[in-house]
């Protein structure tokens, strides 16, 4: 279904893939994502559409994020890339246009920004209700749900009373009137209904809405995730996300993954993922493999930022391992996409989160994860690697470790690195 309403979408953004983007013509004229004329006349050409059906599957792909525009060109967004080979992606795309559905169809003209507003804010709680209905419900009812919600809305914004008769402290200036007055929802509750009919979400007609299976599944997935934020550790979720992923360090992985969904819930996936590769940027070892586990709970939508990052020396080597997981590959074969040298860099930032935050047990069970078939040729590549914790590796491994022999040529090991040799 999903599909189907993003079809003409889909048609388009593939145009634009094909016609537009840096070297070729411009895509827009204005800046603001709009098609140019002449760009919007050939596509309509090209594609058998009207100009007016075209601008429309235009505002659509760029809702859906099928295309990006970025100046005047215009480029794919990953969901078009994505788009056959993986249905989350064309459900992340609906679900995108689902929560832009006030941008989908200009409001009606001579109505208060601040009413807009408030209808906007109510309408999660109204498809709330036409989703527990599981059916049609009629209009007049859906009018008075949104009212009594619009009116909860304006009494948490209303200001205590101080003094009877003024409703203010004394002193203070004159309030200025309520922004949405008594404005008539009605109008804006038509409009709210016939975007959300665009979109897909619900069929609307006479003196009754619907949602659609698509829409009752996009409610239900909000739902979900407002559960889900709200079983988070108390104030993890509101963290940053280094110190997102420093409170889950501790945490098994099942814990730890319910933690992560539960962060990402409560925040828009751009912001989240980027957060999150900042925290990779850092120094702690630790967050930079835990903020990649993160980025796996992420999924599809974090894969241009993944792929953004290859050529950093620190996030190369988890990079390569979460694309191959991406593309399919099982997790105990995707070290095999590694060159001897990332997966011997890997190793050593691994050992400095160990070191850092384990115990000396696990530095010396570390030893078994190297891809290197003895202890000498080990520490030759180590050396050789460049990592800038190498020293302090190979120094906490020579303290832990109970063999006096192997401790010794790893202290030598740590010695010839410091000096240079």
């Amino acid at each position: 279904m999903a599909r189907t309403g993003l079809a003409g979408a889909a048609r388009v953004a593939r145009w634009a893939d094909a016609a537009l983007g840096p070297g070729r013509d411009g895509a827009t004229a204005d800046g603001k994502a709009t098609l140019s004329d002449a760009t919007a006349e050939r596509a309509a050409a090209d594609l058998g559409l009207s100009t007016a059906q075209l601008r429309a599957d235009w505002d659509t792909a760029r809702l859906a994020g099928l295309v990006e525009v970025h100046g005047d060109s215009a480029r794919p967004g990953w969901r078009l890339r994505a788009w056959d080979r993986d249905d989350s992606a064309v459900l992340r795309g609906w679900v995108a246009l689902f929560d832009a559905w006030s941008l989908a169809c200009p409001e009606p003209d001579g109505h208060e920004p601040a009413a807009v507003a408030e209808v906007v804010s109510a309408m999660p709680q109204v498809l709330s209700f036409l989703q527990l209905s599981a059916g049609p419900v009629p209009v007049e009812q859906l009018l008075d749900l949104l009212q009594q919600r619009v009116t909860e809305l304006r009494t948490e914004r209303c200001e205590v009373s101080y003094e009877s008769g003024t409703g203010q402290p004394a002193g203070a200036p004159a309030p200025a009137d309520p922004p949405a007055g008594d404005a008539p929802l009605a109008p804006l509750l038509d409009w709210a209904l016939r975007a959300l009919a665009t979109v897909g979400a619900l069929t609307y007609g006479d003196g009754q809405a619907t949602l659609t299976p698509l829409g009752s599944w996009a409610v239900w997935v909000k739902l979900e995730q407002i559960c889900v934020a709200a079983q988070s550790p108390a104030g993890n979720i509101e963290q940053s996300a280094e110190d997102m992923l420093r409170g889950c360090a501790q945490l098994r992985p099942n814990a730890a993954r319910a933690e992560y969904r539960a962060w990402l819930a409560a925040r828009p996936v751009g912001s989240a993922v980027t957060e999150l590769v900042d925290a990779a940027r850092g120094d702690d070892a630790l967050l930079r493999g835990l903020a990649f586990e993160a980025l796996r709970v992420v999924g599809a939508p974090a894969e241009p930022d993944v792929r953004a990052v290859v050529e950093e020396p620190a996030l190369r080597p988890y990079a390569l391992l979460w694309l191959a997981e991406h593309d399919g590959v099982d997790p105990e074969d995707a070290h095999e996409v590694l060159t001897r040298e990332e997966a011997t860099w890997l190793w050593v930032d691994t050992a400095a989160a160990v070191a850092d935050h384990g115990e000396a047990p696990m530095l010396v069970r570390h030893l078994e994860s190297a891809v290197q078939p003895t202890v000498p040729r080990l520490l030759d590549e180590v050396r050789a690697v460049g990592h800038p914790r190498t020293v302090q590796v190979l120094v906490a491994l020579a303290a832990a470790h109970p063999d006096p022999a192997l401790a010794k040529a790893v202290r030598r090991a740590a010695f010839q690195v410091h000096t240079g040799g």
